[in-house]
């Protein structure tokens, strides 16, 4: 990442890491969920955060895997506070499982990092119908977010902390749809474009940010909720598709961040105190950017917020 070392208005760049944009602050009197943090800047993120003194809840699809992190966690940072939760966000299911099961620990919540996430796959239905990636990286956190969300705001009501939502996206997002966005046809395989379909989810990752913000600004809750690109990373994610598996190999060391620098935008939107206060906004390499214009439509946004929850079955909050 040497070629990415300007630094923008927050005094970081592409090549600053999640250590150093959270370097001096004191998280010990807040509580995150970490989706995805048993792998790549999921387990970063959720190793940072435990170094500044946030209890990490980790929400793993593999507990094994998730434990392992954990552990390794602890021995770098023998004070650190970490749990491991079972959660697999392609499975509704499971997503109300493990909202009943943190709600029955009593444990508040501050922060809620929608991480987790699954690239370019190949065309695969979830257990509730829903094409893969869109089910996995939108919907999961959709639902996760809306069962959380009373908890997170009298949470930040009783410790008058602001709390935050964190909906990490990616510039796939940014794709071209030669028809528009299609929320209607998800479940449709001879149309399937697996890297469309990725963008898809990540659009849908901005779009969910936007669109929550601007109901809880409504609310004058005292929550936020922004989405992020971490930049290109070489991370497990690459591995459904062998082409970009090896560009990364290729020129890698020129373009591509490592995990530290990847999680670094998370880290930063999530507990630095430059953030505060704001809700609504995309941030790229530690600072606010700006997304593609369909992902600033305020229409499609509030669609897609009625087609989630059709899918999820729920009330309209």
């Amino acid at each position: 990442m040497w070629i990415f070392g300007i630094k923008g208005e927050s005094g970081f760049s592409a090549s600053s890491t999640a250590e150093e944009v959270t370097e001096g602050i004191d998280g010990t009197d807040l509580i995150a969920i970490v989706t995805g943090a048993s792998s790549g800047i999921g387990a970063e993120t959720a190793r940072v955060l435990a170094l500044r003194g946030v209890h990490v809840i980790m929400a793993v699809r593999n507990l094994e895997s998730g434990r392992a992190v954990a552990r390794r966690i602890v021995k770098e940072t023998p004070n650190a506070k970490v749990n491991v939760m079972e959660l697999d966000l392609s499975s509704l299911a499971s997503v109300r499982k493990f909202v009943s099961e943190y709600n029955a620990s009593g444990l508040p919540l501050n922060l809620l990092i929608n991480n987790a996430g699954v690239m370019a796959t190949p065309f695969i239905l979830s257990q509730d119908n829903l094409e893969l990636q869109f089910a996995t990286n939108h919907v999961g956190h959709f639902l996760l977010t809306n069962l959380l969300l009373e908890k997170m705001k009298r949470t930040a009501y009783e410790c008058r902390k602001e709390g935050r939502i964190v909906n990490v996206s990616s510039n796939a997002h940014q794709l071209p749809y030669s028809e528009g966005i299609r929320f209607n046809k998800i479940n449709d395989e001879k149309s399937y474009n697996r890297i469309y379909a990725y963008g898809q989810s990540k659009l849908a990752n901005i779009l969910h940010a936007t669109e929550l913000a601007r109901r809880l600004m409504e609310e004058r809750a005292r929550v936020t909720a922004n989405s992020l690109h971490p930049g290109a990373i070489a991370t497990n994610l690459l591995r459904h598709n062998g082409f970009f598996d090896g560009i990364v190999n290729w020129i890698g060391k020129y373009v591509i961040k490592n995990i530290p620098q990847g999680a670094a935008t998370t880290c930063y939107v999530a507990l630095h105190p430059q953030v505060e206060g704001l809700s609504g906004e995309y941030f790229c390499d530690s600072n606010i950017s700006q997304p593609s214009s369909l992902a600033t439509d305020a229409e499609l946004a509030k669609k897609l917020w009625d087609f989630s929850l059709n899918l999820t079955s729920q009330e309209p909050v």
